[in-house]
C-alpha cells in the first residue's frame, strides 16, 4: 500500500505554532520517523462552518452508546491487546504488513520516536474496541491512524469514531480537524462534512466535485 505525496521534510521545531504552519501547507505527519512529514491532498474541516448534517446524523445514532475519551501518548494503559487490534484490523482492511504491532507499540510509547501526542479511545458498552492515533494542538487535531473491532463494532464504526471525533473537536474550540489525505476513490466518504477543504499541492481548494473527478480519474489510472 503506497500514500500519496509530494514532498517530504523533516521537521526539529515541533512548537505547535511551527507544527501547525506545516499542516497548513498541506504536510501531515507520519509514522515513518521523528518530524518526517508528507505533503499529499490532504484534507480537512474549518470546524467554524462544521454542523451535523442529516447523514451525519443518522450515522451517530446508528452508533448510539459509542463515547469519546482522550489520552496522552506516551499511553500508560497501553497493551499488547491494542497492538495486535490495530495489526488486525490494517491487515483484514488493507492487506498485511500495513501495520504492526511493534509499530503501534512505538507510536503509543516511545515519544522520541512517534510524531504523535493523542490517542483517542472510544467506549462502548464497558469496553473500548476503537481507537485512533492522533496530533493535538490547541489550533488544530489530525486524526490519523484509526482502528477498531471488525468483529464486535458496530455498523458503521468507522465513520461514527470519525464523526464524532468531527464534533469532539468543533465543541473543544479547535480551529481544523486534519482526516488524512485524498488519494483512492473509496476516500469519498471523507467528503459528506460541512466545512470540508482538501489541498491541490498548492492551496486549499472546497471545490467538491473537483476533487470527486480527480479520485475518479485515480480509480481509472489504476
Amino acid at each position: 500500500m503506497t500514500y500519496l505525496h509530494w514532498e517530504e521534510k523533516t521537521i526539529t521545531d515541533f512548537s505547535d505554532k511551527s507544527v501547525t504552519k506545516m499542516y497548513g501547507e498541506g504536510y501531515v505527519f507520519t509514522r515513518l520517523g521523528k518530524g518526517v512529514m508528507h505533503q499529499t491532498r490532504s484534507v480537512r474541516i474549518d470546524l467554524a462552518r462544521f454542523e451535523l448534517s442529516s447523514e451525519n446524523r443518522r450515522i451517530l445514532k446508528k452508533s448510539d452508546g459509542l463515547k469519546i475519551e482522550l489520552a496522552t501518548i506516551p499511553y500508560l494503559g497501553y497493551e499488547w491487546s491494542i497492538g495486535k487490534l490495530a495489526k488486525d484490523f490494517y491487515e483484514k482492511k488493507f492487506g498485511a504488513g500495513i501495520m504492526s504491532a511493534a509499530k503501534i507499540k512505538e507510536i503509543l510509547t516511545e515519544a522520541d520516536k512517534s510524531n504523535f501526542n493523542a490517542l483517542v479511545l472510544y467506549p462502548f458498552e464497558g469496553l473500548i474496541p476503537g481507537y485512533c492515533v492522533s496530533y493535538l494542538n490547541k489550533d488544530i487535531i489530525h486524526y490519523s491512524y484509526p482502528f477498531y473491532d471488525l468483529e464486535t463494532s458496530p455498523k458503521d464504526m468507522g465513520l461514527g469514531m470519525m464523526t464524532l471525533a468531527i464534533q469532539y473537536a468543533k465543541d473543544s474550540g479547535i480551529k481544523y480537524i486534519y482526516l488524512g489525505c485524498l488519494q483512492r476513490p473509496t476516500d469519498t466518504y471523507k467528503l459528506q462534512f460541512a466545512g470540508l477543504e482538501w489541498f491541490d499541492g498548492k492551496k486549499w481548494q472546497t471545490d467538491i466535485e473537483e476533487v470527486k473527478k480527480v479520485l475518479a480519474s485515480a480509480k481509472m489510472s489504476e
